[in-house]
């Protein structure tokens, strides 16, 4: 049976939002695995997610301050029905990015990151995908916010969507 997953990222709240939207909070209801690529800046939030995800996987970014840091790994790595997870906040510049990924994650399928609020899918020269799903609170430059989701079935990851949190 394929697992659904949901992939988010910067999520800034309350910094960046009050809170989080409500079609992101269904997406994580609805998923098998969430994953969270760090920058999430208060524990109400990890906490949340805690509650509501069936599994969560989860590292903290760079704005993350110490009592996340001391609840969450720097990069995390994870086996879902034999694909191979590494997740990381930050992975640097675009430039050098898919060489650099994969040096550090050799062993890896599927790169999860964030930092950027970029939204990221290009698989490197040796096969490692990399997936970033943007911001659902905070665009920056970019057009909409967004989240990503995903299957994997078969031992293979199928059907990535980059999607567009409505504005409500």
């Amino acid at each position: 049976m394929p697992l659904r997953l949901l992939l988010v990222s910067d999520t800034h709240v309350p910094k960046r939002a009050r809170e989080l939207p409500a079609q992101v909070w269904a997406a994580v209801d609805s998923a098998d695995v969430v994953f969270h690529a760090g920058d999430w800046v208060n524990t109400e939030l990890l906490d949340g997610f805690e509650r509501r995800s069936r599994r969560l996987v989860a590292v903290y970014g760079n704005n993350d301050g110490q009592e996340l840091r001391r609840r969450l790994p720097e990069t995390v790595s994870v086996v879902l029905e034999g694909v191979r997870f590494a997740m990381v906040h930050e992975t640097g510049t675009a430039k050098g990015r898919n060489e650099r990924a994969e040096e550090l994650f050799p062993d890896s399928d599927v790169l999860v990151f964030g930092h950027s609020h970029i939204p990221w899918d290009t698989t490197s020269p040796r096969g490692l995908r990399l997936l970033n799903p943007g911001s659902p609170t905070d665009r920056r430059r970019q057009p909409v916010c967004t989240y990503m989701t995903a299957l994997v079935d078969a031992g293979r990851l199928r059907q990535v969507q980059l999607v567009e949190v409505r504005k409500d």
